[in-house]
């Protein structure tokens, strides 16, 4: 049997007014029960960043429903109660203090902006803490305690961008860094900038914002243009980067795009016809085409469901892996015959050693440890090939 409950962020908001701030941290399922286990899930389906948000939601709740029917964790269901916050941080606040209230054990959240708005509140409720967010400011293990990246960091992406041009371009480049107009989007410039300087590469570096809502890039390309850049590193989702490729096929632009986690996916690849074609993507999730053993349990739900895999995108698949994490941490405290508090599962995430994704994130495991919360810091580089996303290297390290 499924277990999720889900409200749109229009129920969301009519009901918000009732919930209650909760003190003190979240849930503590006793190891001895036989009650569904309680994780929020802070999604976007309606908001900025609903196009990636929406199939790395479908891919956690796909996880657990997959889960519950193969008998959940030793016998007990995850209940996932799952709602749109449209990408709003006043929102996601107002799910977090009643997902306490809920006492779940643990969050799923989603963007930079409302995952480092809420850090300390999250170190004070000592409550687990995944998120569809990479920023390295979320890696300090002293400011965010409960805080788990599962994949490697924006920064770390954008060094490994950074390398890539470098050693493509022959050593001397331009770049432009394009970037959602957020905290997401400003998360690697910055680390960008400092990686050129440690390193030594001979890069000159610029960046712009992106506006929400703009429909032609047309006046940022000229910018581009203007100062010197062949190549655009994109850090945003996929639909302006999508936009953004078609501007530049339209007014015969020749610089490479080379998109982060985000808009490195199909829905880029796919987005713009043939104006993506022979752009760049560093994506530290393998897409379901490149056929790792971890897909198989992804396929395996797709058939029984219905689903064409061909419509299984890299977001729906880091959905699903973010929730396995989280669930494979929940397991190895109840194996332990600890209750699920906070600091038990903090601890198991911390000690129960690499987590098997089957290769589909990094190296194929993901393991932390009471130093470090960052569970994998390596990525894959893909060049959009027929509208597919075709493997330059596995792995890449920065």
């Amino acid at each position: 049997m499924k277990h999720s409950r889900f409200l749109s962020a229009a129920a969301f908001a009519a009901v918000t007014a009732m919930t209650l701030s909760a003190c003190g941290g979240g849930g503590a399922a006793s190891a001895d029960s036989d009650e569904p286990i309680p994780i929020g899930v802070i999604a976007d389906l309606s908001g900025a960043t609903g196009d990636v948000g929406t199939p790395y939601n479908e891919g956690m709740l796909a996880y657990v429903e997959q889960l519950n029917a193969d008998g959940g964790i030793n016998g007990r269901e995850i209940d996932a109660m799952s709602n749109d916050y449209a990408y709003e941080v006043p929102q996601a606040e107002e799910l977090y203090r009643r997902y306490l209230s809920d006492e779940a054990v643990a969050i799923q959240g989603w963007g930079t902006g409302d995952t480092e708005a809420l850090r300390t509140r999250v170190a004070n409720d000592e409550l687990p803490f995944m998120s569809g967010s990479f920023s390295e400011e979320l890696t300090d293990v002293e400011e965010s305690p409960y805080n788990f990246l599962v994949a490697a960091t924006y920064s770390d992406q954008m060094r490994a961008a950074l390398n890539w041009i470098a050693e493509e371009s022959g050593g001397e480049a331009g770049v432009a860094a394009l970037h959602h107009d957020s905290p997401f989007g400003t998360s690697p410039v910055g680390d960008g900038e400092a990686w050129i300087d440690e390193q030594g590469l001979d890069i000159d570096f610029t960046s712009h914002a992106m506006p929400a809502g703009t429909t032609n890039f047309a006046g940022i390309l000229s910018q581009v243009d203007s100062a010197g850049a062949e190549y655009i590193i994109i850090q945003n989702v996929a639909s302006p980067a999508a936009q953004l490729a078609r501007d530049l096929k339209a007014q015969g632009g020749d610089q490479t795009i080379v998109c982060l986690n985000w808009c490195g996916n199909e829905l880029f690849a796919t987005g713009a016809g043939d104006a993506t074609e022979g752009h760049v993507m560093v994506q530290p999730i393998a897409p379901i085409t490149t056929e790792r053993p971890g897909h198989e349990a992804i396929l395996a739900y797709a058939e029984e469901n219905g689903m064409d895999p061909a419509d299984i995108q890299v977001s729906f698949v880091q959905g699903w892996y973010a929730m396995h994490i989280m669930a494979e941490g929940i397991r190895h405290t109840l194996d332990a015959g600890e209750d699920l508090t906070g600091p038990a599962i903090r601890e198991s995430l911390e000690t129960m050693g690499p987590i098997d994704t089957g290769g589909v994130i990094g190296e194929g495991t993901v393991e932390f440890s009471a130093d470090s919360h960052r569970g994998s810091t390596t990525t894959g580089l893909y060049e959009v090939k027929d509208g597919e996303l075709a493997v330059i290297e596995e792995a890449v390290s920065p």
